[in-house]
């Protein structure tokens, strides 16, 4: 089972998680590439870090919104996407290589993220420049988005992932974070949910639906309160159950 944490998100003097702590206990960290969250210095420093603890660099891309941090909505043209994604593909894949590392994956952030599971325009763009970039490029995101079915398409490794810390509605979509229960907080409770995940292949929904979800990934959120301790938690609960950490990538 792969591990994930969204990394990288730092820019100038502000601070955003803690990348030295998580990045030993992931397998996979999604970089920041500068427009949602992120800085040239801070795209090398975890690109650096991630290549020697031997952590598989993901670029992770979002809208063009760093006041926003990528969480807001935005309705962008075919081509402007199509430049932002190129745009921060070209800019991790040069850091990265500066260090040793190299982009070998593609995850989506915050409003892009949610927007491409069901959005097949905003989703065609955002492939049609992965594709341009690097046609085997591999793509991890929400199972059954409207994303990786069109990645699947044009020939793209697709990857699952899931939410140990996120509530799930009944038809398998995430509970809005505006909503109050969204974001679970119970270590204990989150790290038994990520060994079902991990071993079974499931998880219940806010009102005791079973969910079949067969993740490729667990995806860890590096910048929610008590991360750390989150992460080291899930970690050893697999560990403990005999679950292999590799990096789908």
């Amino acid at each position: 089972m792969d591990l994930n944490a969204d990394l990288g998100a730092s820019f100038g003097t502000w601070t955003m998680g803690d990348d030295a702590a998580m990045l030993p206990l992931v397998t996979s960290a999604s970089v920041a590439c500068g427009l949602h969250a992120g800085d040239p210095v801070t795209m090398l420093d975890t690109c650096r870090e991630a290549y020697e603890l031997d952590v598989r660099v993901g670029a992770h891309l979002g809208y063009p919104d760093l006041a926003g941090f990528g969480l807001r909505a935005m309705d962008i043209t075919f081509d402007d996407l199509f430049g932002a994604v190129l745009y921060q593909l070209g800019a991790l894949d040069g850091v990265a290589h500066a260090v040793g590392a190299s982009v070998d994956y593609v995850k989506l952030h915050g409003a892009l993220y949610d927007r491409t599971v069901r959005d097949a325009e905003q989703a065609s763009a955002v492939v049609a420049a992965i594709q341009a970039y690097d046609p085997g490029l591999p793509v991890l995101g929400f199972p059954g988005s409207a994303l990786l079915g069109i990645a699947k398409d044009a020939g793209h490794p697709v990857f699952s992932e899931a939410f140990a810390d996120r509530a799930y509605l009944p038809d398998g979509t995430l509970v809005p974070r505006s909503q109050d229960g969204a974001l679970l907080h119970d270590v204990g409770r989150i790290a038994e949910r990520a060994l079902r995940l991990a071993t079974k292949g499931e998880v219940e929904a806010v009102d005791g639906t079973v969910l079949r979800i067969e993740p490729d990934s667990l995806c860890i959120h590096g910048d929610s309160p008590g991360s750390i301790e989150t992460a080291t938690a899930i970690r050893a609960a697999l560990v403990g159950a005999g679950v292999e950490l590799e990096s789908f990538a």
